[in-house]
């Protein structure tokens, strides 16, 4: 079996018996047929050289979200994904900007850059907060679990979840997570009115994709006082311009698309890879099929 995978160092050293690894950059691709393609750090015009290479019957992408990808593949042509690689990561980083949040800690970041020692006491814990994690699954299950030491009391949304159930969550939240993956039902999801749902002074925190909110929306929200604020992994527009009025808001912490970044990632990423394309060449099912119709 030979398999298409990046030119990295971490994806040099793999060794899978019966299996030969061609390597691919933007500048180099190899030649010949290939059964198999990983897909990671690719810009489009190389991805889509990809996934019509010759001979091609499966595509893994190292990624949890499938929308690059979606509508591209070839007919016949088996797509997985891999959430695995990335659900913690995000979970953690999740937590972490909550927990930032609750302290105050922008604030003083602020403070710090203008040399002002500000004390405040209007600082916060998750003790006791009610939690909605709409996107209920792999990421937020882990979310839930991590959240269990700080006693925050959590609530999953699913698709399914009947809409006055869903809007009784989202009016008792303090915070209300986005883990949704972005399709046409879940684009500009949170608008205006899920908005004033929500109690005054709530936070929204997102980490599926900026789609997911109308931005226009939420800067309202943030401008009259009735959000409490928003930490943003993703936003709509991606990246966002160094214009854009969501930089200047002071109760809004902004990372570029990067939760689920480590600094051990590329080296995972092969070790996932090597363990995937394994399975693979033993015929047995490796996780993360798509199936037709899903959504991440």
């Amino acid at each position: 079996m030979r398999v298409l995978v990046p030119d990295l160092k971490e994806f040099r050293t793999l060794r899978v018996e019966g299996v030969e690894f061609a390597f691919y950059s933007e500048s180099q691709l190899p030649e010949g047929e290939a059964e198999g393609a990983v897909l990671w750090l690719a810009p489009a015009p190389l991805r889509d050289r990809l996934l019509t290479w010759p001979g091609v019957k499966w595509v893994l992408t190292l990624t949890a979200g499938i929308d690059h990808v979606a509508g591209r593949l070839p007919q016949g042509v088996t797509l997985y994904n891999a959430h695995r690689l990335h659900d913690r990561a995000v979970a953690v980083h999740t937590l972490a900007g909550m927990l930032a949040a609750e302290r105050g800690l922008h604030r003083f970041r602020d403070a710090q850059q203008q040399g002002r020692w500000q004390r405040t006491l209007n600082l916060g814990t998750l003790d006791g907060a009610d939690v909605v994690i709409w996107g209920y699954g792999h990421i937020g299950k882990i979310l839930e679990d991590l959240l269990r030491p700080f006693h925050a009391r959590v609530t999953g949304l699913r698709s399914r979840t009947p809409a006055a159930e869903r809007d009784a969550a989202l009016a008792e939240a303090d915070w209300v997570v986005l883990l949704l993956p972005s399709t046409p039902e879940t684009q500009g999801i949170v608008n205006a009115d899920v908005l004033a749902r929500l109690k005054p002074g709530a936070w929204l925190s997102n980490q599926g994709r900026g789609s997911l909110i109308d931005t226009g929306a939420l800067l309202a929200a943030l401008d009259s006082g009735h959000l409490g604020g928003a930490v943003l992994d993703v936003t709509d527009p991606e990246p966002l311009p160094e214009d854009h009025p969501l930089w200047q808001q002071p109760n809004v912490l902004i990372t570029p698309h990067i939760a689920s970044s480590t600094r051990d990632l590329i080296a995972r990423g092969a070790e996932y890879t090597r363990a995937f394309v394994e399975a693979m060449a033993a015929g047995r099912e490796p996780a993360g099929r798509v199936e037709p119709g899903q959504k991440y």
